[in-house]
Parts: C-alpha cells; sequence; structure tokens
C-alpha cells in the first residue's frame, strides 16, 4: 500500500523491530503497517544524532537555510500524497489537510528568514576593562514527541526552530499518526538531507520513549501532549538537565458578555469547537454567557450544530471529521452523559450522528453536541473534553467570574473574550492568567508565538520566541590591554 512506510534513521529509510497498524478511524479500516522503533533503533537514533551535532551546528546559516528550502520545495512537489497521509491516517476531512501542509511550508520558510535575524549582542564593561559579547549556539540535540491530532502541524512547530538553529533533532511521531511524519523522513532522504539531522521514528508504548527521555543525549525535550505526559516526560528526563518546551493541556475559557456580536461570537466558538472533531488543544471547553444573551446565544450554537458537516468524503463540505479512536468516543459520550445525568440540557449531537450515510457507517463519529446549563459539577465542565462539545454556563453579575475563568487545574493556555466594551475587554486580558487571550476573534499564524501559563506548558512554539527554546547564550570575555 502507498501508505506502508518506514522509519527514517541516520539518513535511510529503515524498518523498525516492531509495526503497528494504522486505523483510518472514520472507516476503521486498517491503511497501513508501519514500523516501530526497538531499543536498538532508538539507540541507532541517538548517536547518529550525537554524532551530528558538532558538523550541523556549525554549518553556516547560510547552508542550513538552503537545506531547509530545498526541503520545504519537496514538500510543495509533494503536497497532495502529504495531504493523502493525514486524510487517511486520522480520518480528517480533506479541506482540513492543507493547514496541516502550509503550516509545515511557513515553517521552513519563516524560520529559514528568522536565524538570519539572530544577531550577537555585547555588553558594555562598567569599569572599562573588558569588552563582553553574548554568543547564540546551537542548544544540542532536540527530542520532540508529537500528538496526532496535527500530524504535520505539530511537526512543523518543532522542525522547523531545531533545523535553523543547528539542532539535531529526533521526531517521535505519535502511533496513531506516523504516516504523514514518515513521509517528510522521505522527503529528507530524497533530498539528501545530512544524516542524523532529522529521524523520525514512532514508538508503540512506552518503554522505547522512556529510553529516548532518559538518554544522556539529548539537550532539549520538546513535547505537544497533555499534562499528564508532560510530567511523565520530565520524570523520565530527569537523568540529566535538559531543557524543556511544552505546549500540554488546558480548559479553555470564553466569556460573552452582553453586549457582545453574538453571530461573531458563535461563528468561532462553533467553527473552532466543531472543525477537526474539536480535537484542538486551544478549542474553547467552558462557553460562560452573560445570562441575558443566553437564550439567544444558545440558539446560534444550535443552529450552527445543526448545519456542521458531517464526515469523511473528500468531495463533500464537511468541518466534521471523526474522534481519533473508539476509547476517544466513549470518553465523549460519557462526558455527556454525567452532564446530562447531573441537569445539564442537550440541545444538540451527544452521540453519532442521526442520519447515518453510507459514509458513516462505520468509524468515530461524534455529533456535534450543544450542551446547556452545564455546572461545575460535571466532568465536562472540569476536563478538556477535546471533542465537538460546546459547553454553555450561565452567568450573571454577582457570579465571581474571574475565579471561575481561572479555576483549571491543567493551567491555562488560551481564553476567548466577546464585548464590545474595549475597557473591558482589556481587562479582562490582565485578569485572566492563560498564555493566549483572543478577544473578539482568533488568529493564528507561525510568527505569532504559541504557549501556555503554569500546568499548560513551558516556552513556545512559533514565531521568533521558539528559537529561545533552541539556541543558548554564551558570554565571551576578554580583557583589554593595559595601557
Amino acid at each position: 500500500m502507498k501508505f506502508d512506510k518506514k522509519m527514517y534513521i541516520a539518513g535511510e529509510l529503515v524498518d523498525g523491530q516492531g509495526t503497528v497498524e494504522v486505523v483510518n478511524p472514520a472507516t476503521d479500516d486498517r491503511v497501513a503497517t508501519v514500523p516501530t522503533a526497538g531499543m536498538a533503533d532508538a539507540d541507532r537514533a541517538l548517536a547518529a544524532a550525537r554524532d551530528a551535532f558538532a558538523s550541523w551546528s556549525s554549518t553556516s546559516i547560510a547552508e542550513r537555510q538552503g537545506w531547509m528550502l530545498k526541503l520545504r520545495q519537496a514538500v510543495i512537489d509533494n503536497e497532495e500524497h502529504l495531504r493523502e497521509c493525514i486524510h487517511y491516517e486520522m480520518g480528517k476531512p480533506w479541506a482540513g489537510t492543507q493547514e496541516d501542509v502550509d503550516s509545515l511550508k511557513n515553517s521552513l520558510q519563516f524560520y529559514a528568514e528568522e536565524i538570519a535575524r539572530v544577531h550577537d549582542t555585547s555588553i558594555a564593561d562598567r569599569a572599562g576593562t573588558h569588552t563582553h559579547r553574548l554568543v547564540h549556539e546551537s542548544a544540542g540535540v532536540a527530542l520532540a514527541f508529537l500528538a496526532w491530532n496535527f500530524p504535520l502541524l505539530n511537526l512543523a512547530f518543532k522542525i522547523g526552530p531545531a533545523m535553523a538553529a543547528g539542532c539535531p533533532i529526533i521526531i517521535r511521531p505519535s502511533e496513531a499518526t506516523p504516516i504523514s511524519a514518515y513521509a517528510v523522513g522521505e522527503l529528507c532522504q530524497q533530498i539528501g538531507l545530512p544524516a542524523g539531522v532529522v529521524q523520525i521514528l514512532s514508538t508503540d508504548g512506552y518503554d522505547v520513549a522512556d529510553h529516548l527521555s532518559a538518554s544522556a543525549i539529548p539537550s532539549l525535550i520538546t513535547l505537544i501532549g497533555s499534562t499528564r505526559t508532560g510530567k511523565h516526560i520530565m520524570r523520565t528526563g530527569a537523568t540529566t538537565i535538559k531543557r524543556y518546551s511544552m505546549e500540554l493541556g488546558g480548559n479553555a475559557p470564553v466569556l460573552i458578555f452582553e453586549d457582545a456580536d453574538l453571530d461573531l461570537a458563535a461563528d468561532i466558538v462553533c467553527g473552532v469547537k466543531f472543525s477537526n472533531a474539536g480535537q484542538i488543544c486551544v478549542s474553547p471547553n467552558r462557553v460562560f454567557v452573560h445570562r441575558t444573551v443566553l437564550e439567544q446565544f444558545t440558539r446560534r450554537a444550535v443552529e450552527r450544530a445543526a448545519a456542521a458537516g458531517v464526515g469523511w468524503d473528500r468531495d463533500a463540505d464537511i468541518l466534521t471529521g471523526p474522534v481519533i479512536d473508539g476509547r476517544a468516543w466513549q470518553r465523549l459520550k460519557a462526558l455527556v452523559d454525567d452532564a446530562v445525568s447531573k441537569g445539564a440540557e442537550l440541545l444538540a449531537g451527544g452521540n453519532r450522528p442521526e442520519a447515518l450515510a453510507q459514509n458513516l457507517a462505520k468509524g468515530h463519529f461524534m455529533a456535534p453536541t450543544v450542551l446547556a446549563n452545564v455546572t461545575e459539577t460535571m466532568d465536562v465542565y472540569q476536563q478538556e473534553n477535546f471533542g465537538p462539545i460546546v459547553s454553555i454556563v450561565a452567568f450573571d453579575d454577582s457570579t465571581d467570574l474571574n475565579t471561575m475563568a481561572n479555576d483549571c487545574d491543567e493551567g491555562g493556555l488560551t481564553a476567548y473574550v466577546f464585548t464590545r466594551n474595549l475597557a473591558r475587554a482589556e481587562q479582562w486580558a490582565s485578569q485572566l492568567r492563560y498564555g493566549e487571550v483572543q478577544i473578539n476573534g482568533v488568529k493564528y499564524a507561525i510568527d505569532l508565538p504559541h504557549g501556555g501559563i503554569g500546568q499548560s506548558g513551558i516556552g513556545h512554539d512559533c514565531s521568533r520566541l521558539a528559537l529561545n527554546d533552541y539556541l543558548v547564550i554564551k558570554r565571551i570575555t576578554r580583557a583589554l590591554d593595559a595601557a
């Protein structure tokens, strides 16, 4: 099959010591059997990255830029196939696959340009006896663990700054969605990228992944995943002092005030919540709506849930694909059932789509769901649901909204505010303990920093700030000759 691919280790496409079957969650069909790494494979990748560090980190910026742009062109030339890989491995609607591929192209272009803007600086000596230079150098070997929800977007956020900064990187895609990442490995091999600069291997289970984390070779571990996984990786990586750059979980609040543009709010909340089946780290989870506009907003949310196309047909206008597997579907169904049992009102969805077209007869589809009367006692309020569920929580002027919005054990990644009152918007932007506050809109781009606060992560993806995770600063001090 065209999706039966190989790992990319030490500049070669190789089989591994194990295999994993990749199943399309839209159809439950096996689409590929791909290799997974054993301990020997992991050790080979670690050694190749270590051996590549000296040469790659000392390679000129111009040469690194050349390799990055060469890989970018290979991505462009193979865009259709890369999109097919994502379409089949995670059942993502065809239109949604474009964002993944565009992110990879944009990251390679952006960081190839941005690394040239990193300049050494000097510090004036107060006594006038020495000169001091601050020099940026490659941090070392990077190890990246990726989530499955955006297979190439997540890879893009890591490969761009690592290559630009001169850090050899070992990329471990999720075993649920390794195909598109392996396809990038094929492109690295085709363009003749120096061995060890980029390596891509998946693992089946924690043992080999923990072996990679525990190795003394990586200087940086970077992750896109849950807070629980982040804690586990930090524990296993503590064999040596390492840097960490992690984008972790969140339980994003949305504050919709009485003066909000309700159509805009409903479009954004439902658009982000129902696209990619809600499997987005910044997806709105707790939608706090002022009681005076509760009925109007709720009606709009239900209308948008009904209008959202659900399925996997490449030629159809589809917003919502399947969730990643049966376990995820059962978890979402349990969240809905728990909420209803505790008094929530199910206004839309909550189960498989009612009208099962032929291509929905199998797979793990959850209809776009709207729950009203959600309270703090419900699991769907307390947990990041990572599914197409809009949970509406009413508030009024007597509600301690600040405490409720900031009450998130998983930390703060993203929050949303909808109001026409600019002073109120700025007030809430300062009060919300989240790494990103989106006011009357939403925007993400490779040049905009993306990161959380507290349990939601360390460091940043995207923007020039991401380079800080892959670069270290060395001070060079020279004594001046005495007059």
